[in-house]
């Protein structure tokens, strides 16, 4: 059976403490509860970095320019009904506050302080190269 490919994007946004902005998904969302790096889908027609920007304008009413949106890593993980393939990219340049505008809580996490946050499958071995990198 071939399952549906999935792509989403994520960020690694880095306040200047070097702390990382999660997101936790909010009541009646699928991994409820579970930590995450902000993101979302990649729609028709849109680059990973365009669909990136428009991600967190939505989700957390940011501006990023395309031009800071760098890669660092990604996850291809194997769900039961989809396979998601996501690129993070490292953010470090953006405008605004970050106000979490979809009912998620937000937290800045030390690189080394991840794994204390249970997160979907598919971000852990990000979080992890994200603790040994920093």
């Amino acid at each position: 059976m071939t399952k549906r490919m999935v792509l989403v994007v994520a960020a690694a946004i880095f306040d200047g403490d070097g702390r990382i902005l999660l997101a936790q998904r909010p009541p009646g969302k699928s991994m409820a509860g579970l930590w995450e790096f902000p993101g979302g889908k990649v729609e028709a027609g849109e680059t990973p970095e365009e669909a990136l920007v428009r991600e967190l304008e939505e989700e957390l009413q940011i501006t990023v320019d395309v031009r800071n949106c760098h890669p660092i890593n990604f996850a291809s993980f194997d769900y039961p009904d989809f396979h998601l393939l996501m690129p993070l990219f490292d953010v470090r340049d953006w405008a605004g506050t970050p106000v979490a505008l979809e009912g998620q809580t937000l937290a800045w996490v030390r690189p080394e302080d991840l794994a204390k946050y249970p997160a979907p499958p598919a971000d852990i071995p990000l979080f992890a190269d994200l603790a040994g990198r920093f």
